[in-house]
């Protein structure tokens, strides 16, 4: 009996060929793919620590180790490639228009305490691990880029103080979206984003690349001259409120408890969360579209 956040057999077969192999490992009979990763799609959607693990989905030590594998590994970017990579080929990921937004998350106590300088250091793990004192609090930022049709493609982390000016270019440019030939699809014909992003080496940066920018200006405060506009300050009201894809997408992020609300002390294992949400969220817009 499939359970509730659970893969069905069709999500399953999708991602079964991009898993490692079993067989050569060192050490006893491995557990079984499928209910290990079961177990981890269970952690960040119920929010519950590793330890509650359901005894379902074996010892929450192996789950946790899967994880951890599967994050150094590589796995989870492997199976996000194919499945955008699919995705592309039936026409449901957006090319032409993509949006930046952040969103800030609070941190819990247990995300403080990671190694300082001098420690062990993890591979892509930022000095602050992605953590700041914000006027939130003790917070972490999500730098996130969708399509025109709320689907995430990619995220960057920060600190909760950072602004988000600082990720505008840094965000789209994580962006890899696999074509069936030729190299992957690295950037749109148009970006929308908020006034937070009003700022004229943003849209200039845009303008290099040959990608548009639809950026509303911010309210001056009385007294204060705005600079002459230049041939890419354009503003078109219609395709900025397309702007409410990345917010819906945020909104459905949000809704992972383990996202919410970050535990994780390393960033890179809050990255792995967001990516296990990523990959279900793909899973689900296939089936809804081929059903």
């Amino acid at each position: 009996m499939m359970r509730r956040y659970e893969l069905t057999d069709e999500q399953w077969e999708k991602i079964a060929p991009l898993l490692p192999a079993s067989e050569g490992q060192r050490g006893g009979q491995w557990k079984d793919h499928r209910t290990v990763l079961n177990g981890m799609f269970w952690v960040p959607c119920s929010g519950a620590p590793w330890r509650d693990l359901p005894e379902r989905y074996g010892n929450w030590k192996t789950v946790y180790d899967r994880f951890r594998r599967y994050r150094i590994e590589g796995a989870f970017d492997q199976i996000l490639d194919r499945l955008q990579l699919e995705l592309n080929a039936e026409g449901l990921i957006d090319l032409c228009l993509w949006q930046v937004d952040s969103t800030t998350v609070r941190a819990h106590r247990s995300a403080a305490g990671a190694l300082k300088k001098g420690g062990q250091v993890t591979e892509g793990e930022p000095e602050n691990h992605a953590l700041g004192r914000s006027r939130g609090g003790f917070t972490t930022k999500i730098h996130l880029v969708s399509d025109s049709n709320s689907l995430p493609l990619a995220a960057v982390l920060s600190s909760g103080a950072a602004h988000d000016a600082a990720f505008f270019h840094p965000a789209p440019e994580q962006v890899r979206i696999p074509v069936k030939r030729g190299r992957k699809r690295t950037r749109p014909e148009e970006v929308v984003a908020d006034k937070a992003y009003d700022a004229g080496c943003l849209r200039k940066g845009l303008a290099r690349r040959g990608i548009k920018g639809m950026i509303p200006e911010r309210q001056l405060r009385p007294g204060t001259q705005r600079r002459k506009k230049g041939p890419h300050y354009r503003f078109d009201e219609g395709t900025c409120k397309k702007r409410a894809s990345v917010e819906q997408a945020i909104g459905w992020l949000k809704e992972y408890r383990r996202i919410a609300t970050r535990y994780e002390k390393l960033a890179v294992s809050f990255m792995a969360m967001l990516k296990l949400a990523f990959i279900r969220f793909y899973l689900k817009k296939h089936s809804s579209d081929t059903a």
